[in-house]
Parts: structure tokens; sequence; C-alpha cells
């Protein structure tokens, strides 16, 4: 499945395009971290408690809700940084990409996680991200993508440490289950294949 871009777009106009996107992003999370300050936590009941059906409605607002500013810090500049470049190869796809994390990661959280708890935040996203960019050079065969997958282990690999049980308080679920939604984006929204080159009939 691949999903169309406006032609016509230039470098330029689609790396501003992904700077709006992503500055917006995280201006919302912020946002709505200091309302759910502002009203002592009214937003917590949009995390999402596992096993409860009636808890999978709150997968997707989970994903922009957070336990404090602390938690959003933290999130933010990974988010920033790996949105961006997920975003550069289009908006579109890159939405498409997001949805499929934030519902991959969510469904792990509610199927998976503790008893009693109450999941929220954007790391899932995070990892899920990560994992897009470090598949999509090769499911792509592009090299320069292949480039940016490198550069993005080297910058963040030590999230992959984040899909490990090691901290109760901290969702080693939505990590991993992020990570493995975003390696099956690559996949599933891969560049469509080239045509083969029309042959010259006089040869």
């Amino acid at each position: 499945m691949a999903t169309a871009e406006p032609t016509g777009w230039s470098a330029g106009a689609r790396a501003r395009a992904a700077a709006k996107l992503m500055l917006g992003w995280v201006a919302l999370l912020w946002t709505l971290e200091a309302l759910d300050l502002a009203t002592g936590g009214g937003l917590h009941t949009y995390g999402i408690t596992p096993r409860e059906p009636g808890e999978l409605r709150d997968i997707v607002p989970a994903a922009f809700l957070h336990h404090g500013f602390e938690h959003v810090a933290a999130n933010t500049v990974p988010l920033l940084i790996l949105g961006f470049l997920a975003a550069l190869s289009g908006v579109r796809r890159f939405l498409a990409v997001v949805a499929t994390v934030i519902v991959v990661s969510g469904f792990g959280i509610w199927l998976t996680s503790p008893d009693n708890s109450i999941t929220a935040g954007a790391s899932g996203v995070v990892f899920g991200l990560f994992g897009y960019l470090l598949v999509r050079g090769f499911v792509n065969r592009k090299p320069l993508e292949v480039v940016v997958g490198v550069l993005v282990a080297a910058l963040y690999g030590s999230l992959v440490w984040g899909v490990l049980p090691t901290d109760a308080g901290i969702s080693w679920q939505g990590h991993l289950f992020g990570l493995l939604g975003g390696a099956g984006a690559a996949f599933l929204f891969r560049d469509p294949p080239r045509a083969p080159a029309a042959m010259d009939p006089t040869l």
C-alpha cells in the first residue's frame, strides 16, 4: 500500500510542511498537559486501562496525553527529530504511518499491560518512528533513506533497551509494540514499484 503525495513539491516545501506539523504536534502535547494539570488530572481518564473493552476507544487519545510535564519533555525532542525526518517523505504517508503505530502500540498496551495500570504518552509513537526510519530505506531500496536509518540508529540506538521490562514505571509494552508497528508500517506504506522502462521498438 502506498500513499500519494501532491506532485511538484520541492524539498524545501516538504521540509517546511514537516517542521510545521511536528512543531504543531508538540505544542498540542504541551497544551493538553497544561489542561490536564489545570483540571487536576481530568484527562487521565483517557489513558489505557488494559483488557477492558470500553478502553479500546482510548487508544488514540492516550498517545497525546502524559503523566506530567517531565514526561512530555522526555518525549519532545525525539518526537520532533524522528517525526521531522519521517515526514520529509510526505505528510500523508507520515500520518498513515503514525496512525498505524498508535493503533498497534495502543492495542499491545491494552492486551499486555499489568492490571489496574493506566498508560498514556507519545513514547510508543517515538519508538514507532524509530522502527520505521530504521527499516524504511531497506524496504524502499533507497540509499539516502538507508543512510538516514543508520544515522538514526547511531543517534537513538539506545532506545532499543526501552523494549525490555527493566522499569515497572515505564510502559515497555507500548515501546515494543510501537517499534513493531513502525517496522510494519515501513512495509505497509512502502514506495510503489517502479514501472519497467519501455523498450525501444527499433532495437
